[in-house]
């Protein structure tokens, strides 16, 4: 998700300071990790420098000054443009854990004990999201069940993957003494 995307789009409904903006980020977006305030006012002055969006009005005060910003007619072009763009799929294939398992294929490690680790991770992970999920509405129901999905897909390739592991094992012996072969 592009951050500075999002906050843009936060400008949308209208004017808005940057600590209103972290504010509804965190709420809507940040489930895991909050935004620091750093980077939403360097994420504003690109915003601005860069005409997506305009520094309304300044107010002094004791403290720092507060600055409100709104989105301009490039910034709402440019919202358009990311909402509806889509989301070009990963290969999950390249991901972590599938690494993790190869490398204790070829090293001679445990891959099943390797499986089984991630296995209860994502289980203990499934567990906390369906106690949230029977709270959640809105945004915050759509993000617990978008990770729930992709989860049960984790699961489904671990329990395949298990299954396979002698299999795989032995196309690597195969390969390596084919290489070993090779050699001489």
């Amino acid at each position: 998700m592009s951050t500075s995307t999002t906050l843009l789009a936060l400008l949308e409904p209208g004017p808005a300071y940057g600590y209103t903006l972290k504010q509804n980020y965190d709420r809507w977006f940040a489930r895991r990790r909050p935004l620091a305030f750093g980077q939403v006012y360097s994420t504003l002055a690109r915003l601005t420098r860069d005409g997506l969006a305009d520094q309304v009005e300044v107010e002094s005060g004791h403290g720092p000054d507060r600055r409100l910003y709104r989105i301009t007619a490039q910034g709402v072009g440019v919202v358009d443009e990311w909402v509806f763009a889509p989301e070009p799929p990963e290969a999950s294939a390249a991901g972590t854990l599938h690494a993790r398992v190869t490398v204790a294929l070829l090293s001679g490690r445990d891959p099943a004990d390797v499986l089984a680790r991630q296995r209860e991770a994502h289980l203990t992970r499934m567990r906390a999201l369906q106690a949230q999920r029977r709270g959640s509405t809105g945004p915050e129901l759509l993000a617990v069940t978008y990770e729930l999905a992709h989860l049960d897909a984790d699961l489904r390739w671990i329990e395949e993957s298990g299954a396979r592991l002698g299999a795989v094992r032995e196309q690597l012996v195969a390969a390596r003494e084919g290489d070993d072969d090779a050699r001489g």
